[in-house]
């Protein structure tokens, strides 16, 4: 499927910054609207309906599965994630760019159904670092933290498969690479040919 909108797609493990990363961007770039995930997941802290998550329950999911209504999805910490095959067809058939913030698991399914996706992989500078801001955000207790280091050396090792890194030490910095790596997906040939076609054709490009 070949569209003139850009898809990015996020991943990270819990802790690394991807939310804030993204939020900051989408503050930045008035041509980059995020996707909004289902999840069977419940709230957490200030989250509401349809803003951070379409919250549902497991059934009203696996109904959405079984009817294909998936772009895709998967299992992460126990909780159910999708994302909405229709709203991001249709967003990009209409020129918009789209992020998401997914699991690794979906953004390699992403790549398969859209070879044009970009993948972003957000690493933490080291373990200790990691292991100190998933405890400063007080949302989880020992155990969860415990599963959720042993989650992230799983997921890590899953970055080989992204067209791009960036290390969230210094957040300033990851927010600028970050950046650059939109705005570059955005002038490449093929791109530019998906997104303004009418120039293409006036210059006899193919």
């Amino acid at each position: 499927m070949e569209t003139p909108g850009n898809l990015f797609v996020v991943a990270a493990p819990s802790g690394t910054g991807k939310s804030s990363l993204v939020n900051a961007l989408l503050e930045l770039d008035s041509h980059l609207a995020v996707s909004v995930s289902h999840t069977t997941r419940a709230p957490r802290g200030q989250e509401q309906q349809g803003r951070e998550y379409h919250f549902i329950d497991e059934p009203q999911f696996r109904g959405m599965v079984e009817r294909g209504e998936f772009f895709e999805w998967a299992q992460v910490h126990g909780n159910l994630y999708g994302t909405s095959r229709l709203s991001i067809e249709d967003r990009l058939r209409g020129g918009q760019d789209i992020v998401l913030e997914i699991d690794w698991q979906g953004a390699l399914q992403i790549k398969k159904l859209f070879p044009d996706a970009v993948l972003i992989f957000i690493l933490p500078p080291n373990w200790q670092e990691l292991l100190q801001r998933l405890q400063r955000r007080g949302e989880d207790g020992h155990e969860v933290i415990e599963q959720r280091m042993a989650n992230a050396r799983l997921e890590v090792a899953q970055a080989r498969h992204f067209d791009f890194v960036i290390i969230n030490a210094l957040f300033e910095m990851a927010l600028f690479d970050l950046k650059t790596i939109v705005h570059s997906q955005r002038l490449k040939y093929a791109a530019q040919r998906r997104h303004r076609p009418q120039v293409f054709a006036a210059l006899d490009l193919n």
